[in-house]
């Protein structure tokens, strides 16, 4: 079984192609024109040992907000066209990542519902380089909206915006990595509905 997902995704504003192999080994291949961006994709890619290539042209003459908006949603098109029916999958995952003073709680729930709890620190620095701070949640809303799944993200402390954010994305790669990991003794999807 290969889980693969690809999608491009094309607008006024944005020209995105994604491609994520949930059984892949880490490789990564991103470029958004947001440098910090590239640099959370790439912790996604790397702790979660998804195969990740990401190819976006976006409208950064104006902001970087479409940009990563975009790529986000379609990020978690791909992620929710990889997992297929789920048939196999763990489905739930816990985890928590320290970076330095930062840590991030993450939990997940490959549940086809959509649903994002999503809270950091009050008053971190506006700006990581080009990158604003406040897009941070939206990435994740627009990639759950996406990828139909429930994400809860909780950081416990932090005060340098650079290791708040680094750590949710490294929560998250390995809480997604932990949740579409195949059982072998799980027969089928496993919901109670049977379906996901």
């Amino acid at each position: 079984m290969t889980r693969i997902g690809a999608v491009k995704r094309a607008t006024k504003e944005t020209d995105v192609q994604v491609e994520v192999n949930l059984d892949g080994s880490g490789v990564v291949d991103v470029s958004t024109g947001v440098g910090f961006y590239d640099h959370m994709l790439a912790q996604l890619g790397k702790h979660g040992l998804f195969d990740l290539s990401v190819k976006t042209v976006g409208d950064l003459h104006i902001d970087a907000h479409h940009t990563v908006e975009d790529t986000a949603i379609a990020l978690g098109e791909a992620f929710k066209q990889a997992l297929g029916d789920k048939a196999g999958i763990t489905r739930f995952a816990d985890v928590t990542v320290p970076l330095d003073e930062a840590r991030a709680h993450v939990v997940v729930d490959l549940s086809g519902r959509p649903y994002l709890v999503h809270d950091e620190p009050a008053g971190l620095a506006p700006m990581i380089g080009t990158f604003d701070t406040t897009l941070t949640r939206h990435i994740f809303e627009s990639f759950v909206a996406a990828s139909r799944i429930c994400l809860h993200i909780e950081v416990t402390r932090g005060r340098n915006a650079h290791h708040v954010v680094e750590a949710q994305f490294k929560g998250v790669a390995r809480a997604l990595r932990a949740a579409c990991a195949l059982d072998p003794r799980i027969v089928g999807v496993p919901s109670t509905k049977g379906t996901l």
